[in-house]
């Protein structure tokens, strides 16, 4: 049995401690979080055995006997600290998304457990999500034909964050999910954006009083939501240097190394919810609608036939893709108990692709601060 304690027990949280604790081969060792209140409520919801230590007091894992791995969902700005100190008490780690804010100290962190030899893996659920692999082996068996281009919608009506804006709340998926079928990562970025409810918020200046945040003997002033500090990427920018605030809508574009384009489209102010992505190739296009429960992946074969200066669509069918019906969340914590089981890196999602997209996002976050413009990338 592998012992494992899990570090914040929020929102997402609390089906990671549900997934492991259905885990034949886990023993939740310690649930960890600065809300008393739940604990108590993890502890009830789940009848948690007597010997599971609960704690808010994250410097109590140090020595805690018998433990392998901490599974970490509390916020990004802290990920980077929990991190380090895990990876130095000799415990592998998996981190809910982006490993940090931060892709300087996303590397420290990869070359560190590479050092230590031990586990760094982040969840990145959707790289787990069965229409995700499947989708990747239809494009890479080259079923489109030549890939034309990409384009992805990831809009709702709330919730509406106060900390970062539409860039950094939703398109680390769609990205992740690019990257994934195309087997490649952006070298140019564009992104645009619109700020109507938030305006100003990135002008309120830079000092502030924060907010406080203990874990066991580490306590750090963190900015309050509506003080970004600087020069940390999720410093609310928009389109323009007067519209500064954040943005509800951000347009992506994403050129990868072989010219294929992505465009998505995000918005949290738009009632028409989409979860929506779509690659075209010359004989047809491939579609993940993560809202249809009834066909979820769908391949819509067609193509050209030149007649003259004419062009005559042929070839023409839907193909709706049988996929396996499995949590994705489960197999994130299923893929995270095998890799330390056998001494191996993530080859799904290592702590060096949670890197990747950190960069990505850092460099749209350039692009959407100056206008739009061309930010280029080279993947260290």
């Amino acid at each position: 049995m592998i012992k494992i304690a899990v570090i914040g027990v929020g929102r997402w949280g609390v089906h990671l401690l549900r997934n492991f604790l259905e885990h034949p081969d886990v023993s939740i060792a310690a649930v960890v979080d600065h809300h008393p209140e739940r604990l108590a409520a993890v502890k009830q919801q789940f009848n948690l055995d007597i010997n599971v230590v609960l704690t808010t007091q994250w410097c109590e894992l140090k020595h805690l006997p018998g433990l392998q791995a901490v599974v970490i969902a509390t916020p990004a700005i802290t990920h980077y600290s929990l991190i380090a100190d895990a990876l130095r008490w000799g415990y592998h780690v998996l981190a809910e998304k982006p490993l940090t804010v931060d892709p300087i100290e996303c590397q420290e962190l990869c070359q560190l457990a590479e050092q230590l030899n031990l586990i760094l893996m982040v969840d990145h659920t959707y790289l787990f999500h069965p229409v995700v692999e499947r989708g990747q082996t239809v494009v890479q068996a080259g079923k489109l034909g030549d890939l034309r281009y990409g384009y992805a919608s990831r809009t709702h009506l709330g919730p509406v964050r106060q900390d970062v804006d539409a860039l950094w709340d939703l398109a680390i998926h769609d990205i992740a999910i690019f990257n994934n079928w195309l087997g490649q990562t952006p070298v140019k970025v564009q992104a645009t954006g619109t700020v109507w409810l938030q305006r100003g918020v990135g002008e309120r200046g830079r000092q502030g009083d924060g907010e406080t945040r203990r874990w066991g003997d580490k306590e750090e002033i963190f900015p309050s939501p509506l003080v970004p500090l600087s020069p940390c990427p999720l410093v609310p920018l928009s389109s323009s240097s007067q519209n500064q605030g954040l943005a509800d809508l951000v347009w992506v574009t994403l050129t990868y190394p072989d010219g294929f384009q992505a465009y998505i489209h995000l918005c949290w102010l738009n009632p028409d919810k989409q979860r929506r992505l779509v690659v075209v190739g010359s004989l047809g296009s491939l579609i993940f609608d993560e809202m249809s429960t009834e066909a979820p992946l769908t391949l819509l074969h067609g193509e050209f036939e030149v007649k003259g200066n004419q062009f005559i669509p042929v070839n023409q069918s839907r193909e709706v893709l049988e996929v396996e019906t499995s949590e994705s969340l489960r197999r994130v914590c299923s893929g995270f108990v095998n890799c330390i089981q056998e001494n191996t890196c993530s080859m799904i999602s290592s702590g060096w692709v949670g890197t990747e997209l950190v960069q990505i996002l850092r460099a749209l976050t350039e692009s959407l601060s100056e206008g739009g413009k061309s930010v280029f990338i080279k993947i260290k």
